[in-house]
């Protein structure tokens, strides 16, 4: 429940009150002039009344009479509401590739850590979503099962690095485990996010006879090459320990991916060959795979100025008796 106002300009009368306070403080000054002695001694037997220290009181009561007519005259309200949300839930899985090359600095700072804040700024804006995650390089398993715990896929996704597999890429492995993962949902839409930055060179599990099964399964896959055209700086360690580059050729077979995502309804494949074209793509993919929300609202609303009329009614009566009885005695 919520409350608001019919006319909330109203309120800006409220201004009348502090005014009043002030309006009654200056006459009171007025009233009793301050009085110079050298001593007061004399007064030190005076003591004020009840009755005199009530004095402000029916004044007090007025102020709280304007300022609850005032909120009355705006018209509060309470608002009763109700939401009923259908989603149609899409399952989404991303295979990122882990291999040695994805350190290489094309990127800011370079692949590897580019692709992961990249791909938590997408989890995180799909809040509706069950998402999976799966690490490939020669090898490939499943780092988080499909979950909507988002906050502990993105633990996980912070967690990745180069060399927690042996290295290679094995890109058939790699969208295997994650059809795997994804075959049996119930999902109207099943998507896989392929990442990786090389051609596929290890694995037992061709890539195309992979992307034929997702196919089959009605799983659509968006395959992204990262990497710059031509060559990129990539870090080696000589025998001091200390980090030298050498700029390696950028291999990555687009045909084979383009052939992989094509092979699957609406699949794509998108080259992302610098951090800000990688995060447009994954922009891009969210605008396509967007849920489907069925919102219904209502809403009820009652008029709240009654008691506030009760209020001032009281306060003024109050005052009225104060007046003519206790302080007239």
């Amino acid at each position: 429940m919520s409350l608001t106002f019919a006319h909330p300009w109203v309120l800006w009368f409220l201004l009348i009150v502090p005014i009043m306070v002030v309006w009654y403080w200056l006459r009171y000054r007025k009233q009793h002039p301050a009085l110079q002695s050298s001593t007061l001694a004399l007064f030190d037997s005076q003591y004020k009344t009840l009755r005199q220290r009530l004095m402000p009181l029916p004044y007090i009561l007025r102020c709280i009479a304007v300022a609850a007519i005032v909120i009355a005259l705006a018209r509060p309200q309470s608002k009763l509401s109700k939401q009923e949300m259908r989603v149609e839930g899409i399952d989404i899985v991303i295979a990122m590739d882990v291999s040695g090359s994805m350190l290489a600095e094309d990127f800011s700072p370079n692949r590897l850590e580019a692709a992961k804040k990249i791909a938590a700024d997408f989890i995180e804006g799909r809040n509706s979503d069950r998402m999976g995650l799966v690490v490939f390089s020669a090898e490939a398993f499943t780092q988080v099962p499909l979950t909507i715990d988002h906050h502990v896929l993105l633990q996980q996704l912070g967690k990745l690095k180069s060399g927690m597999l042996k290295d290679g890429t094995a890109i058939g492995d790699g969208l295997a485990t994650a059809i795997n993962r994804i075959k049996n949902s119930e999902a109207k839409s099943k998507v896989i996010i392929l990442l990786t930055d090389g051609m596929n060179n290890q694995g037992s599990v061709d890539p195309q006879n992979a992307a034929e099964i997702a196919a089959l399964y009605g799983i659509r896959l968006y395959t992204i090459g990262v990497g710059k055209r031509g060559s990129a700086p990539y870090p080696f360690h000589d025998q001091f320990g200390r980090t030298i580059y050498q700029n390696i050729p950028v291999e990555i077979d687009e045909n084979l991916l383009t052939q992989m995502a094509t092979q699957t309804p609406d699949g794509q494949y998108f080259r992302a060959t610098g951090k800000k074209s990688l995060k447009e793509i994954f922009n891009q993919i969210d605008k396509m795979e967007k849920s489907k929300v069925d919102v219904t609202q209502y809403a009820q609303t009652k008029d709240e100025y009654l008691p506030c009329l009760l209020i001032a009614a009281a306060a003024l009566l109050l005052e009225l008796l104060l007046s003519v009885v206790y302080f007239k005695m």
